[in-house]
């Protein structure tokens, strides 16, 4: 630990997390009492860096994003992508979490590969790391952006919608006429993010860290405290 890190990382002496309470696997609770995996990380780095913690919650991972790369926030909690690589430099992943499809019951779409098809819409959370990689890597299919996959698929009658697993799940318990689609389109690689304008040894000690609380059983404690089933990241 250096000087350098902490000014890096907390230059106003305090540590400002950019927490996104959308993502139930990561956060939980109210913007005035937060709790999950990333609220116990965020005050375990400013921990170490022997600041308070400043958590500023938000309703969706491009606003972390934002605030990470405008200077409100030092750190974020996002899934590792190329369109935020370019501002964003990440750790290893602390967690896997996955992408799924939801359908109607009447819907011919069986499988992951299905969906991509021509003809086939798919409500998505606009800036998430699902939308990023559908974006990317979709073929044929239309990925349709509104403030939750799921309301774009109701509203707009679509073909899917792409989330989370484990929302996604709980949605399809709650609406009857819909199914989950066996497996998963992507893999989310949940990381901690700093600003790449932020010194190497910097980013060298969040990636440090970050394994070190993989390894000693932090993260795994911090998920089963708060009822997550994800896995957690192998080492780096």
């Amino acid at each position: 630990m250096t000087s350098e890190i902490v000014t890096d990382l907390a230059p106003s002496g305090a540590l400002r997390a950019a927490i996104n309470l959308n993502n139930p696997v990561l956060a939980q609770g109210t913007a005035a009492e937060p709790s999950g995996v990333t609220v116990d990380l965020a005050r375990e780095i400013a921990a170490r860096l022997d600041v308070p913690a400043e958590l500023t919650c938000f309703g969706a991972a491009r606003d972390c994003f934002e605030a990470v790369t405008t200077g409100r926030a030092g750190i974020c909690f996002l899934g590792i992508e190329p369109a935020r690589e370019a501002e964003v430099a990440f750790t290893a992943p602390y967690v896997l979490i996955e992408g799924v499809y939801a359908v109607p019951d009447r819907s011919p779409l069986t499988t992951v590969d299905d969906v991509d098809s021509p003809g086939v819409r798919i409500g998505v959370k606009h800036g998430s790391a699902y939308d990023l990689f559908l974006t990317r890597t979709l073929r044929h299919a239309t990925v349709v952006r509104g403030a939750e996959g799921t309301l774009e698929f109701l509203t707009q009658n679509l073909e899917a919608a792409a989330g989370v697993r484990e929302p996604v799940t709980e949605f399809v318990a709650t609406h009857p006429g819909f199914r989950l689609i066996k497996g998963r389109f992507m893999q989310i690689r949940q990381a901690v993010g700093t600003a790449k304008t932020k010194r190497p040894q910097t980013t060298r000690f969040l990636h440090d860290l970050v394994e070190e609380l993989k390894a000693s059983g932090f993260v795994a404690d911090s998920l089963r405290r708060s009822g997550q089933s994800a896995a957690v990241a192998p080492p780096a």
